[in-house]
């Protein structure tokens, strides 16, 4: 029987699927085990190759290939991993060894890419857009990521990684000159105006108290804080203006937003609104901006899709 395997490597958790058909239905298992970062990268690849040995154990499959969504990203310039907030995974050789240990073929793609690929698949997008061109998946939660999916030329759905593996990168395209700075280096980027603790830093800068985003949220609809509509209000003309450049260019079939910050409704409606007025179409919105469908799943679901 053909199995579908993923890995989705986080900074605390290895999680490992196996699926017996693509399909969020089709879980053959599904397993977490710790990724005890802190002990390095060696360990984490050993890690990796633990979790591989329990799911054949368990299911008396073997791999063909493991997709793997990873915190960073491949450069296939430099052959290493870049931009991992699970920082000693920052330049390795990271496919290499895991084929090497896992004795398999890998794919790797970062999480944000795993999340598109697995809304366009198997989530949100099917029911809205079953014969997408594009897709792009947004994750605005403790960071901000974007990822891009196009139908291949064999109808297969295909990560769009780029030539410098930094493709659908949309949190750090600058939205705000001088604004905060990030940890990229640069000032201002999307992550640092509508991520989680971006707005959170903001409510406390205006208003002198910390609050969490959801605390922020209920008190702008409450009418009873005029910081916190002002952050709001941030949040949505913020994430108005930079959708309105993915879709100026990528003009994509769907848009799926994932991460706590896609919860917040307003974005669904407010956020629309907003994106209506800089995209280069005479006011007209058509795209389809969605919830997520697969919730914490998408990003396992994502790395077996590969």
């Amino acid at each position: 029987m053909q199995t579908y395997w993923g890995i989705d490597l986080g900074g605390t958790k290895i999680e490992g699927v196996v699926l017996s058909a693509p399909s969020p239905d089709a879980v053959v298992i599904r397993k977490r085990i710790d990724t005890e970062a802190e002990k390095g990268y060696p360990h984490i690849v050993r890690q990796v190759g633990r979790l591989v040995d329990l799911l054949k154990a368990e299911t008396g499959y073997r791999p063909d290939h493991i997709g793997f969504g990873t915190p960073g990203t491949f450069d296939p310039g430099r052959q290493v991993m870049k931009g991992c907030n699970t920082t000693c995974l920052n330049g390795t050789p990271l496919p290499l060894e895991l084929e090497k240990t896992l004795d398999v073929p890998v794919t790797l793609a970062n999480d944000a890419n795993c999340f598109a690929l697995a809304e366009a698949t198997l989530g949100a997008v099917p029911e809205v857009a079953p014969d997408f061109r594009s897709v792009f998946g947004v994750i605005m939660g403790t960071g901000v990521g974007g990822g891009v999916v196009f139908r291949g030329k064999d109808g297969q759905p295909v990560v769009l990684n780029g030539l410098q593996g930094i493709g659908g990168e949309w949190g750090h395209i600058i939205l705000e000159e001088n604004g905060y700075p990030c940890f990229c280096g640069k000032r201002g980027c999307n992550e640092q105006v509508f991520s989680g603790p971006a707005l959170q830093r903001f409510y406390h800068d205006v208003s002198g108290e910390k609050r969490s985003l959801k605390e922020i949220y209920e008190r702008h609809k409450a009418g009873t804080d005029a910081f916190a509509t002002q952050t709001i209000e941030r949040l949505l003309e913020g994430f108005g203006r930079a959708i309105s450049v993915i879709i100026n260019v990528l003009d994509p079939d769907a848009i799926v937003l994932g991460g706590g910050v896609g919860n917040i409704d307003l974005l669904y409606t407010e956020g629309v609104e907003r994106a209506k007025k800089y995209v280069f179409n005479e006011g007209r919105l058509s795209t389809p901006i969605l919830r997520p469908k697969l919730g914490d799943s998408a990003g396992v679901f994502g790395a077996a899709m590969l």
